[in-house]
């Protein structure tokens, strides 16, 4: 069995099985130097956690994760990190019937017809069990971001399940770890919990939807051909389609990165640079006048980066005098379409 690995210059590869002993994850390409120890992780694997609501799988693990090396007096020694999280309340005695069958839904037949055996116990790799130890590899990334890039903030939050939607007028970063559901409206966080609990009732189940906001990222980040910072992240959400605000969207999960007016504070600034690197057959103008400037920095950019520097290249296709004047800019700004909802 291949492809348990993600990553490049820092990646991690997963390994154990829901009711095996243990499970875990070995972090590669971790830099020197970095804070880290058993409590910063554990911090996150507290938040993912079985069995702490009724709302969730009632599996009860503690999921106690030990750093076996990469780590000296709570530094990151730039060598594998070895991450193992211990089972303790896996009851193997549960899955006797499903052995003899395939689950609806599961990835059990899939297991079979491709390796001709598979783990009944839980699903084995396929179970949920196995994001444990994503979880704690991710605790270490997200170390190693604050050293690396302190600005960065990544956040998630669920709004949908099954007929359940987010009512976004109501959105509140605050609230998001005070319920259950992740939910950034605390209000509606009871009817959630009754809507899942009657489900529960009936033996059944629905989808969810989630949402991952990642704010600060620096530009740059990626390659142009085959390590589009795009491409990597569709990858790690299973795929998807591109929207202008790139959501992401495949049994339902969705990565929602924000549009261009939510990730970059000074639009002015960067429209002044795709001005100048546009490359026209004319006397192209190279700057932005002061009115100009004064109208990108007051706009909310609806669109994404790419449609920000084709509004510039027209720009510069269009103009001839040696800046782009307060018109202008408002003339190509009043052609852009009005934001999505």
């Amino acid at each position: 069995m291949s492809l348990n690995t993600f990553g490049h210059l820092f990646r991690f590869t997963t390994w154990g099985e829901s009711h095996g002993p243990a499970l875990g994850a070995t972090v590669d390409g971790c830099p020197p130097g970095v804070a880290l120890d058993e409590g910063i992780l554990q911090h996150w694997l507290d938040k993912r956690r079985p069995g702490q609501n009724k709302n969730m799988t009632q599996r009860n693990e503690p999921d106690a994760v030990r750093i076996l090396s990469g780590v000296y007096e709570g530094q990151s020694t730039g060598t594998p990190i070895q991450l193992m999280i211990e089972n303790t309340d896996q009851r193997s005695r549960d899955y006797g019937e499903i052995a003899k069958t395939f689950r609806p839904g599961h990835a059990d037949i899939t297991y079979h017809l491709k390796y001709g055996l598979r783990d009944p116990r839980g699903g084995g790799r396929s179970s949920a069990r196995e994001t444990a130890a994503r979880v704690a590899a991710g605790g270490v990334a997200r170390a190693a971001l604050a050293a690396l890039v302190p600005g960065v903030e990544i956040k998630g939050y669920m709004v949908a399940m099954g007929e359940m939607e987010l009512d976004r007028a109501r959105f509140d970063w605050a609230a998001i770890d005070g319920n259950d559901f992740w939910l950034p409206d605390a209000a509606a966080a009871p009817a959630w919990e009754d809507y899942l609990q009657t489900l529960r009732k009936k033996h059944d189940s629905v989808g969810a939807v989630i949402e991952i906001v990642a704010r600060g990222v620096p530009a740059g980040l990626g390659a142009p051909i085959y390590g589009k910072l795009d491409t990597d992240l569709a990858a790690a959400m299973k795929a998807g389609t591109l929207r202008r605000d790139l959501y992401y969207r495949l049994s339902g999960v969705t990565l929602h990165v924000p549009a261009l007016r939510d990730r970059v504070d000074d639009i002015a600034l960067l429209a002044a640079h795709f001005l100048e690197r546009s490359e026209t057959g004319n006397t192209a103008p190279r700057a932005l006048s002061e009115g100009a400037a004064k109208v990108f920095a007051n706009y909310q950019w609806p669109g994404n980066v790419r449609q920000l520097e084709h509004a510039m290249r027209q720009l510069a296709l269009t103009s001839r005098a040696p800046e782009i004047t307060q018109s202008e800019a408002e003339h190509v700004l009043g052609a852009q379409p009005d934001p999505e909802p």
